[in-house]
């Protein structure tokens, strides 16, 4: 009865009672107690956001660690449950101004800038170019910087690809963003083109968030793996600038910005010298240390090498700035609801197992660094516990439904992997139906640590409820202080997610099927070159 109370409110209790009754023993044995008690802890002023390298990373390790120790889990990197994760604490100077011609732009309300480099100054004074979408795409024939030569300037790239605007699926996946459109690729193709700064113009529903999200994220402290070259290759300025500034300053440039920006999104676009000069001096702090990746298993009977694998990020974004003031950024659905997920899980098999052991490895894991680019899950796909080709599959729960049951279940991505497939049978039995990610513009699937598992061929799947049955979510708490736990989530989404999850795992833990990736792209192909 307590289950089916919970799952009543978005559907009618009769529906809610059918979805009840339709929970597997996986579902059955699920402790939402547990799972409470898990996500009030981790989103605590105690735990301070759960920053890395900060004392709040501190307490979320030992948590966790403390956690698996309790319910049995063998440790997943050998001896240990933590994986150390070297980075850069590199934390910008905010008390600084960007020039672009005539123009002074200010900080926080004009434009956000940071960098990977370890470099204590970056200096710009050099030349403006706008360079479209900031894309080299040679399968779409499209090349935003065919015929300029960007080295060593700075460049004004659009959010998304052109598809956005098209809304025709033969072209750039239409209103889907495909990796283009990634803020992420737009800073590493500039890079590749030797630009020595780049600034992305935000626009709220191209980008699928608002300019204070963009804001809290550019001028709080950021993490970056250290490379050899102690990161020269990459660019030397991550900005981003509001609609509004980038207005001003293609005017100021004698440049009608929205016939440019209706001129970018055309075959044979292009890019446009602005003519202006652009002056910023970047001044940081940098800190080098580890942070920890963290991970149990429950070892498989007959093909322990084998491993299905289940994550979900533990950090947050620490200590902000709101209104002037500091506030605690708790990260209560994203992602201290995801953590606890994994957790509660873990149990479960663990009590599931002594009953019968399951015949492949299952892998709990929670993984630092997120928020800042997927770091802590590209150090794990770079140096896994096992060789890349088996990991079976790599599942990942980035913010769950802490409401009300639902009778769908969002799929990121279409006809990605076999993973889709596993997701909807189990859905069909819970009474459910796969539902098409509402928002394809904002690029989900590339914006959480299961792409990094793709990128080294890992058939990876996202499960994400970020704001889906509370839409005031993404605008109002996303990424703010206001998202905190709350003693009235109901917890029905929960429940019937961590069921579908647990029986995704349970399937593969036990049929020796090898998921396979369909459509042909870079994920296909290194999963080929693995051998798989």
């Amino acid at each position: 009865m307590f289950r089916t109370l919970l799952l009543c409110g978005a559907l009618t209790c009769t529906g809610a009672a059918a979805l009840a009754e339709n929970l597997s023993a996986i579902g059955q044995s699920i402790n939402l107690d547990n799972y409470r008690q898990d996500v009030k802890t981790l989103a605590s002023d105690e735990f301070e956001g759960r920053a890395p390298l900060s004392a709040g990373e501190t307490k979320t390790i030992e948590y966790l660690v403390s956690q698996f120790k309790d319910m049995g889990l063998q440790p997943a990197f050998g001896t240990s449950y933590v994986q150390e994760v070297p980075l850069a604490k590199i934390t910008a100077d905010q008390n600084m101004a960007l020039q672009m011609g005539d123009l002074s732009l200010v900080n926080g309300s004009d434009f956000v800038a940071r960098t990977e480099r370890i470099s204590e100054e970056i200096t710009l004074d050099n030349d403006l170019v706008f360079a479209g979408y900031g894309i080299n795409a040679p399968e779409y024939n499209w090349n935003d910087y065919a015929g300029i030569d960007v080295k060593g300037k700075t460049v004004i790239v659009l959010v998304n690809d052109p598809g956005f605007t098209s809304g025709d699926k033969a072209f750039f996946n239409g209103r889907a963003m495909t990796y283009y459109g990634r803020w992420t690729y737009k800073y590493e193709e500039a890079a590749r083109q030797g630009a020595k700064a780049v600034f992305i113009v935000h626009e709220t529903m191209a980008a699928g968030y608002g300019w204070g999200v963009v804001q809290a994220g550019g001028t709080t402290p950021k993490y970056t793996l250290v490379d050899n070259q102690q990161n020269q290759s990459k660019v030397g300025v991550m900005g981003w600038m509001t609609l509004r500034a980038a207005e001003k300053v293609f005017s100021a440039a004698g440049v009608d910005y929205r016939a440019v920006k209706k001129a970018a999104g055309q075959p044979g676009f292009k890019a446009i010298d602005l003519k202006q000069q652009v002056k910023l001096a970047l001044r940081n702090s940098i800190e080098h240390k580890a942070s920890q990746n963290v991970a149990a298993i429950l070892p498989g009977s007959q093909n322990p090498d084998e491993w299905v694998a289940l994550h979900a990020h533990w950090d947050g974004l620490g200590m902000g700035m709101e209104n002037a003031k500091q506030v605690v950024l708790n990260g209560a659905v994203d992602n201290a609801s995801g953590v606890a997920g994994v957790l509660e899980l873990a149990r479960v098999f663990k009590a599931q197992v002594k009953a019968k052991p399951f015949k492949r490895t299952l892998m709990f894991g929670a993984f630092t660094a997120e928020e800042t680019g997927l770091i802590g899950a590209e150090h794990f796909a770079k140096n896994p516990p096992v060789p890349a080709k088996d990991i079976v599959a790599f599942l990942n729960i980035d913010g769950m439904n802490v409401n009300n049951a639902t009778d769908y279940t969002l799929q990121y991505g279409e006809g990605v992997s076999e993973l889709e497939d596993y997701v909807a049978r189990v859905a069909k039995n819970q009474g459910r139906f796969v539902k098409p990610d509402p928002r394809p513009q904002n690029g989900l699937f590339f914006r959480s640590d299961h792409f990094a598992a793709a990128r080294q061929g890992i058939p990876s799947y996202l499960f994400m409820s970020l704001g889906d049955t509370d839409p005031q979510f993404i605008a109002s708490r996303y990424h703010k202080s206001g998202d905190d736990y709350f003693a009235s989530w109901s917890l029905g989404g929960v429940l019937q997610d961590l069921d579908l999850i647990g029986q995704v795992m349970a399937e593969l833990a036990n049929n020796g099927d090898w998921p396979h990736w369909k459509a042909d792209s870079s994920f296909k192909e290194a999963r080929k070159a693995s051998g798989r």
